[in-house]
Order: structure tokens, then sequence, then C-alpha cells
């Protein structure tokens, strides 16, 4: 008999993110403290549903979407949300789910901070005191979307600066505004005076480690205000830095709001949204470059851009990276080469020079693989262990339930009158006991015959991998995408591989690796 299930919803949106009494830990709390004043609290499941970053106009939420289809199969007992907007802010779904869906299921809902619950109207959900919560619930969202953005842009036109943190170039001023960082701010002038000469972003790239420019996380590491890791950067900016700080109206003295949105709450994952979407602030605060020199610099650089340039798949896409200072390794040349892109900044760094042929790259590789791989996929994977667990198990099962059978008959006899009741409590006692017991033995029995459903498995892997490793003549893409994280190559002749299945493969550790052959 399955446990009686309690489901606690929980739901996040980006305007209950600047409320406290609407965070995730306030909910979960309110939540479990409503479940526990539950009578079948006491022999209880409860599995939490969350929704971070998700609007409540729709159920085109994860979480939400996973709860739905366990109530439709009988799974859920209980639903408990903080309030009725947490589970839906549309009144017509929301009143669908609540007066059909659930009842259908014999699924309990209660919303905590509006009193609700549809136990204590046996039937009827409330009626129109319930509906019009709804109404107002959704009006709510609609509005409070249209104040935030609202404000948002009334904050914005008065020039006030949001972020935490200002673009490379600017500092916040006392009153909160943005402002020119003189010595940031003369650099970020240069660059647009070089791209608007023709100057490419590597030449771009070349002239600032020439000049000894720091990077802009070296520059606020040096004021005391560090936000990046600057260990790889030996002083070298990315062609990704540059061309951030050339696209980006800020520096004309435009404001761009709601270019980009979070996917999650907390995360630091997003997305670009339409353009359309987009509100433009022209003068919003003093300009480092002039609109005429911000275009002029953007139409030079789109020139050298290729148009219609497709992103290009091959063996090793995103797996080869320098030895020396851990970037990823470019691909250039017909005959293709890997190259650190460091190296053509300055023959000081210790990567320059590096760089290696691809074919032959992917047969070191290749070579490395079946010279430490196959020695450990050859592990035998015979099944007799695993049968016998099974047996093992059933086995156990089979005394379960005829012990669970003994107890019922037991009871049986009782209410007919076979046996008093103190010869019942005394029997049942027994009963109990050894089902308690057998209960342990099992969960052990089971616990180890899961282990070794897992080494099986691990098992038929490893020899599935051997197969492929050994009927294949060349390195293949199931191989690299399943084997390997990382390759490392350096300019001795040499290439370390991190491999990916160290789970699997327990010997099969980084290997250093010679690349014989190979042209520097």
């Amino acid at each position: 008999m399955r446990k009686y299930l309690i489901a606690l919803y929980i739901r996040l949106s980006l305007e209950d993110s600047k409320t406290e009494s609407m965070s995730i830990p306030n909910q979960r709390l309110i939540l479990r403290e409503k479940a526990m004043s539950l009578p079948e609290w006491e022999n209880a499941e409860v599995m939490e549903f969350v929704d971070n970053g998700h609007s409540g106009m729709n159920f085109e939420r994860p979480a939400v979407q996973e709860l739905l289809e366990m109530v439709q199969a009988g799974k859920v007992d209980c639903i408990i949300v903080k309030d009725l907007s947490r589970f839906g802010r549309n009144s017509i779904e929301t009143g669908y789910f609540i007066e059909r869906v659930f009842p259908l299921y014999h699924t309990r809902f209660i919303s905590v901070s509006d009193h609700f619950d549809t136990a204590d109207y046996k039937g009827d959900t409330g009626g129109i005191d319930v509906a019009f919560k709804y109404l107002i619930s959704e009006c709510y969202s609609r509005d409070m979307s249209m104040k935030t953005k609202s404000a948002k842009y009334a904050k914005m036109r008065r020039g006030e600066y949001q972020s935490a943190i200002c673009p490379y170039g600017y500092q916040k001023s006392a009153d909160g505004r943005m402002e020119p960082d003189k010595e940031a701010a003369e650099i970020v002038s240069q660059m647009f005076l070089w791209a608007a000469d023709g100057n490419t972003v590597a030449e771009i790239v070349r002239r600032l480690y020439a000049q000894r420019v720091p990077t802009p996380a070296e520059y606020r590491a040096a004021k005391g205000k560090p936000i990046h890791d600057t260990s790889r950067s030996n002083g070298v900016w990315s062609s990704s830095a540059v061309i951030h700080i050339l696209t980006d109206e800020r520096y004309a003295g435009t404001y761009v709001i709601g270019k980009r949105a979070v996917k999650e709450i907390g995360g630091t994952r997003s997305r670009l949204k339409d353009e359309s979407e987009w509100i433009m602030i022209p003068d919003h605060h003093p300009a480092i470059v002039s609109m005429e020199l911000y275009e002029q610099a953007n139409a030079v650089r789109r020139q050298f851009k290729q148009p219609n340039k497709q992103r290009r798949d091959y063996l090793l896409r995103g797996k080869v990276f320098c030895g020396y200072c851990d970037h990823a390794m470019s691909r250039k040349g017909k005959t293709t080469w890997f190259y650190c892109r460091h190296a053509e900044v300055s023959d000081n760094l210790p990567c320059h020079g590096l760089q290696v042929r691809e074919k032959e790259l992917e047969q070191a590789i290749f070579e490395s693989i079946k010279a430490h791989m196959l020695p450990v996929l050859g592990i035998d994977i015979s099944k007799d262990d695993l049968d016998l667990r099974t047996v093992q198990q059933a086995e156990q099962e089979k005394k379960l339930r005829s012990l669970q059978d003994g107890k019922r008959q037991l009871y049986e006899r009782y209410a007919l009158g076979e046996i008093d009741l103190a010869t019942y409590k005394a029997e049942k006692e027994k009963y109990d006991a050894a089902l308690v017991g057998e209960k342990n033995t099992h969960a052990v029995i089971a616990a180890r015959a899961k282990q070794t459903q897992g080494d099986y498995e691990a098992g038929v892997k490893r020899r599935e991998l051997a197969t492929e490793i050994s009927s294949s003549k060349d390195l293949t893409k199931s191989l690299v995408d399943t084997l390997i994280n990382r390759i490392y190559v350096f300019k001795d002749d040499r290439i370390e591989i991190d491999y990916a299945v160290r789970d699997i493969f327990e010997n099969a550790a980084t290997n250093m690796t010679p690349l014989n052959g190979s042209e520097k």
C-alpha cells in the first residue's frame, strides 16, 4: 500500500524575486508547516515541485506539468500552495483544475494564505468567492507587469543606472548615475578609433597587448573590485570582449532596456530577446564616443565579417584546449590546423607558436584510447551474479507475501470468531516482529541487487565501447562524445586527455600521450 502523498508546489517569478515573503525558502517553510498540521502527516510522503522564474499566466511550466501528470496517474493525494496565484494567475485554467480535474482524481487542494481547502467544501470548491480571487489575481499579474516596466523606464529616463556594475569605461557617480572613468574611457575611445581606421578585432587585440593595457577584469581587480578570475588571461584581451565593447550602444550615450531575460531566478543563463521588445533611451548618460564614430567603427568592422558564415561541425569541436593558457584552440586552413589564438598576440607568451595538424591529433587520440581503454574494457560481464541477486530478491519477496497473507488470515479468523482477542494479539505480535526482520533483510537484498544491476549495466556499456573501439579504423564522433571531456595540447609533442568516463573506467585516469610526428 502506497503512502499518502503531499505535493508542495512553489513558484517564483521575476517580480516575486524582489519580495522576501515570496522567496522559495519562505514558501517552503509555510507549506511544510501546513503539511505538518495535517492528520495524514505522520505516514505521508512529501514531494516538492518548484518552478523558478516562470510566469503564472499559463501552465507551460516544467514542475507544474510534472505535478499534473502525477495527479492524472492517481499518485497525488494533496496539493498545497502558498496562495492561489502561486498555482496560476489564469482564472479559467486554474478554475478548471481545481473544480474539475482534482476532484476527479480525489486530490485535495489547499491554498494557505487564502484559507481555501477543497476538503471544507465537500465537492463545492467555494463558488463565486474563489472565482473572484482568481479574477483579482489575474488582473493583478497584468497590472504588476505594466507597472514594473513603467517604473523601470521612468528611472532610466531620469538617468538612473540600476545595475550593480557599470560597463568597462564607466563608473557610478555619487548620485548613482553613469559617468566616464577617465583612464578606461580613453582606452575605449582608442579602440573605436582603431576600428574606424580599418583595424580588425585581432589587430586591436595585438595593439592592446603591445601597450600592456589591462583587460577589463584585470582593471577592475586592480581597482579593488574583482569580479572574474584573471589567472588565464595573461594580459590578453579576448576577441569577444573587444567585439562586445564595439557593439555596445552605451558608449555612444544610448541605453537599451530589456535586451536579455534571465532563464532562471538566481541563475546566470539568459536569452536574447527580440529587438522589438527593446527600449532605447538616447542621451541617457555622457557618451565616450560620438554616434558618428560608433556607427563608422561598426560599419568598418562589418566589412571584415564573413556574410552568411555557417557553423562548421567537426570531430573534435569544443574539445581541444591550449595546455598553457587553458583557452579553447581555434581551427584554420584547408589542411586544417588547431592553434591557440594567444599565439598570434605576442611571441613572449608561453603558447606562442602552438599548433597541431588536425588529422595527426585525431590519430594520436585514437591510439591513446586503444592503449588506455581496451585493457580496462575487457572486464568480465558475467550475468551469474545478477541472476543470483534476482533469485534472492524474488525469494525474499515471496517470504514477505507469505507473512502478510498469514497476518491477514489471522485477522479473518479473529473476525469470524475462530480465535479470541488474546490469541489474536499474541499471534499478531509474532507476525509483526517477523515482518520487521524480513523487511530489513529485503532492503539489504534489494540494495545489493540494485548495485549488481548497476555493475552489470556498466559492464555491458564497457563491452559495447570495446567492440566499437576494436571495430573502428579511425576516431569517431561517438567515441569522442562518450569518452572525452577535453584534450590539452603542448609544444613538446604531448597531449593530455581528460577522460569523461572515470566512473566506468576506474583505471583510465588522465593520461600523457606523445604526439608522434606532429609538425610544429
